[in-house]
């Protein structure tokens, strides 16, 4: 098991590097020029990226932000006794609708290269998580927390949920499902982190039941192509690989390539 972690975590060094090298074969998908272009696109977003504070303070807004929602939300739906059947179904229903959620999210930033939009630094930033799959190592309540800055889309959803249960009486069933998916969108970064970083037997243990990640199934998103993009569980991939599979192009052959040249800081994965 610690030679198939060590392999999930140096495919994507080997892949930047080959890619160096190969760039030219595929002219059906990519010309020279360019691909030569995202590149210098990709590394002025990396510097602005490293250069400007506000990128970085942005997402430690935005994890605020989450964490701060997700704790309201919790506070909400205390009153509301649903039972322990109804907890149970809506942790069920919770962590299914979490992993595909969070899984298409993934499948359209891997192939998002707008790198010189005004969200550009962050797009590129992201991309990096192939080139350097490895975090740097950090309590688990910090990657909660930091983790859940990448989440820009996960503020107005549970913002829409915070007003909409204000104004709304939702069916306590329905209510908790969502809170808990929302809270399991952030547990979905901290299991992608242990799937990189942690041997420990509890671990793959619960990676091997499908309650986190499993260090095997999710070594096929980094070996292969534009599959497996789920990363609560992975128990949603069969469902998302057909969605992916509507984008041909894949991210080996498009995105991955685009950080091939780029030599700075590895952003938020240090």
């Amino acid at each position: 098991m610690a030679d198939l972690l060590k392999e999930v975590n140096g495919m994507c060094e080997g892949d930047a590097v080959a890619s160096g090298v190969s760039r030219g074969s595929s002219p059906d998908e990519v010309t020279v020029v360019g691909l030569e272009e995202k590149q210098r696109q990709f590394n002025a977003a990396m510097e602005l990226y490293s250069t400007r504070r506000v990128y970085k303070r942005f997402g430690l807004f935005v994890s605020f932000a989450n964490v701060s929602l997700q704790a309201w939300l919790v506070w909400c739906i205390l009153p509301l006794s649903i039972g322990i059947a109804g907890e149970l179904t809506a942790l069920l229903v919770a962590w299914i609708l979490a992993d595909f959620i969070n899984g298409l999210v993934h499948l359209y930033m891997d192939h998002n290269d707008n790198y010189d939009s005004f969200c550009g630094p962050l797009i590129a930033n992201f991309h990096l998580h192939h080139k350097l799959p490895r975090y740097g190592q950090k309590s688990l309540p910090v990657v909660y927390f930091l983790e859940s800055g990448s989440k820009v889309w996960l503020v107005p959803c549970l913002a829409l949920l915070a007003a909409t249960a204000g104004f709304f009486r939702l069916h306590p069933l329905l209510f908790h499902t969502l809170v808990y998916a929302g809270i399991l969108s952030s547990v979905a970064e901290v299991s992608h982190y242990l799937c990189h970083n942690s041997m420990s037997p509890v671990v793959v243990f619960l990676g091997n039941r499908r309650i986190l990640l499993s260090k095997r199934h999710h070594a096929i998103h980094h070996m292969h192509d534009n599959v497996n993009y789920a990363f609560l569980n992975g128990v949603t991939d069969p469902l998302i690989n057909l969605i992916a599979a509507r984008f041909p192009k894949g991210y080996k052959q498009n995105t991955d390539l685009h950080y091939a040249t780029y030599s700075g800081e590895i952003g938020s994965r240090q």
